[in-house]
């Protein structure tokens, strides 16, 4: 067992997707399955359910979890205190729902990253990079948000939104114009999603259903798709249900709605582990999408 394969297995463990992991480490999809496999045959066990549809833990790939991300974690600090930096202030980082499975290794030997614990919402994480209350975040903000904060924004990554709609078959595209947005009341959660469902309704004639029930994921967002019985776009934020096998998953196509995920900081922290941090996380990042104009984003969105 190597340190490597650990940190391919928590990368798929959060990612609960090969090519999506894969994507993000930086290797080849078929050399990572065979370094999971190799995993497994180490320990004995097996750490995931696999089948076309959907990648699950295991109950032992749960168990392993925790301790593979401490060990991880241990073998990043005696890397920091070789270089010296386990005496620094470290880097406070917030997030929302998603961030990089090798975002420690890419700053390892530049800074010392505390991934802050609490998952808030993407409005409430630039606040507190604003107010100093952490140096980083990975989150969504439109362009306006940032300057009236005197944030800057970094392109850290971008979620390519689906349709969830009936049916256990077929992944064929569903037109933007024919899906229905979900707005939720708790505007304490989901006050960006709000008002990127709306914009998005109104640029391209989606439907928009309001709902008081927090049915935005998981087991209260599939009853939603089963009653209306139309295609449900998805939204950003990850879920551990998984896909019921009466509902499939469907590209939407005119245009594609992608969520953009920025790396916000403080335009006047001089700090040089701020600095580079920001540079080795967001300097290789690919591009948004193959072709801009078939894409959909907010008018206000940073990388529009």
């Amino acid at each position: 067992m190597e340190l490597r394969q650990l940190r391919y297995f928590v990368a798929v463990a959060e990612e609960l997707n090969f090519g999506r992991a894969a994507a993000t480490l930086h290797i080849a999809g078929p050399s990572l399955s065979q370094q999971i496999k190799a995993l497994e045959r180490d320990l004995g066990i097996r750490l995931f359910d696999r089948d076309r549809r959907s990648v699950t833990l295991t109950a032992s790939g749960e168990a392993l979890l925790g301790p593979a991300r401490d060990l991880l974690q241990q073998a990043d600090e005696l890397r920091r205190s070789a270089a010296g930096l386990s005496k620094a202030e470290p880097v406070r980082l917030g997030y929302v729902s998603w961030h990089p499975p090798d975002l420690i290794t890419r700053v390892s030997g530049i800074a010392q990253l505390r991934i802050d614990a609490w998952v808030m919402p993407s409005h409430t994480q630039a606040a507190r990079v604003a107010d100093g209350s952490i140096d980083l975040a990975i989150a969504w903000s439109s362009a306006g948000s940032l300057a009236e904060l005197d944030l800057e924004g970094r392109f850290i990554g971008a979620d390519r939104l689906y349709a969830v709609a009936a049916g256990s078959s077929g992944d064929s595209p569903v037109r933007a114009k024919d899906v229905v947005v979900l707005v939720d009341a708790d505007l304490a959660t989901w006050s960006s999603w709000n008002a990127y469902a709306e914009e998005f309704a109104q640029a391209t004639g989606a439907r928009l259903e309001y709902i008081d029930d927090g049915g935005l994921t998981g087991p209260a967002f599939y009853e939603h798709v089963r009653r209306l019985r139309r295609p449900v776009l998805n939204n950003p934020k990850r879920t551990t249900s998984q896909l019921p096998p009466d509902l499939t998953e469907r590209p939407v196509t005119d245009p594609a709605p992608y969520w953009t995920w920025s790396l916000i900081s403080r335009r006047s922290d001089p700090r040089t582990a701020v600095r580079a941090t920001i540079e080795a996380l967001t300097h290789d990042v690919p591009p948004l999408c193959a072709d801009l104009t078939t894409c959909w984003l907010p008018a206000d969105d940073p990388y529009r």
